[in-house]
């Protein structure tokens, strides 16, 4: 997989499920020296750990599953309903669900997508809750020369129309802060101050964030600091390494042990979802890697 992989198509290609291969050939693919792979990782209990799956588009979904679970792994982020049964097969949460957004653009801030993303949340939000599942992803959408207090006007009058729902069947609606310096040019929701405050003025537990700790190095770092200051505001995290995306390790400028150790000094009981792109060949044993690395 290389490093300029576009996650907007890829999670497009996902979410239309056009990106499976084979189980037989996704288990070659997935094969490790069983000295190695078939040795559970005994992991401390103190970060539930997940995996985007994405990231690992050009494996089947079972095989996955079958290698997550050896790892320690509790869920799988960025799945939609068809996938979920594959999910529970095998024990795994669906740990932040996808497939009622337009796309990564068209958001919450703008009145002109309103009517379809409400439709298309009202039909989720019960599929997710029905499932046993609680995160459900949404995004601000592209600014297109609107200020802050457009946005987040904008943002509140959508999302109080789905409010209600989320809080009768327990669904968390979890914006996503994406950088807007580098992958994704002119979204609004690129700072964690901006999302926290949009997070104030909807005013209800059932609106929160996802802390791309990728994205938010990029666009402010500080992110120790932050994720103490606005963790309350907090659903969820996504990990990689920067710059480019690149594997948990000591070649990039991130150090996840203690990011981790400060996200469970808040008392954070949600998951955190490694979001790296594999350049290893045995792409098990990156994530196995990761894992390891922000297991505190």
């Amino acid at each position: 997989m290389t490093s300029n992989i576009n996650r907007r198509n890829a999670l497009k290609n996902i979410v239309a499920g056009t990106a499976a291969i084979g189980v037989s050939s996704g288990l070659s693919a997935l094969a490790m020296d069983k000295s190695e792979s078939d040795q559970p990782l005994k992991l401390k209990g103190n970060i539930n750990h997940a995996v985007c799956r994405w990231c690992f588009s050009s494996f089947e979904l079972e095989a996955l599953c079958i290698e997550a679970k050896k790892i320690g792994i509790k869920g799988i982020d960025l799945v939609g309903p068809k996938d979920w049964p594959t999910l529970k097969k095998y024990g795994l949460e669906s740990t932040m669900c996808n497939g009622a957004e337009i796309n990564l653009v068209d958001g919450f801030n703008d009145e002109k997508f309103h009517e379809k993303l409400i439709q298309n949340y009202t039909a989720m939000i019960p599929l997710v809750a029905e499932a046993g599942y609680k995160n459900l992803i949404c995004f601000s959408g592209n600014r297109r020369g609107k200020d802050d207090e457009t946005g987040w006007n904008n943002c509140v009058k959508g999302l109080k129309q789905l409010i209600p729902l989320a809080e009768k069947h327990n669904v968390v609606l979890v914006m996503e802060l994406l950088n807007s310096k580098i992958n994704h040019k002119d979204y609004q929701c690129d700072r964690t101050s901006w999302g926290a405050e949009l997070c104030k003025r909807v005013g209800s537990e059932n609106f929160k964030l996802l802390y791309d700790i990728y994205h938010m190095q990029i666009d402010e770092g500080d992110v120790i600091r932050n994720i103490k200051d606005y963790h309350q505001y907090i659903a969820h995290y996504h990990t990689a390494g920067v710059p480019g995306r690149n594997e948990i390790d000591d070649t990039q400028e991130l150090y996840y042990p203690a990011i981790m150790k400060a996200i469970a000094e808040t008392g954070f009981k949600g998951f955190v979802a490694q979001e790296f792109l594999p350049k290893n060949a045995d792409k098990m044993a990156s994530l196995k890697k990761a894992v390891t690395i922000c297991d505190i």
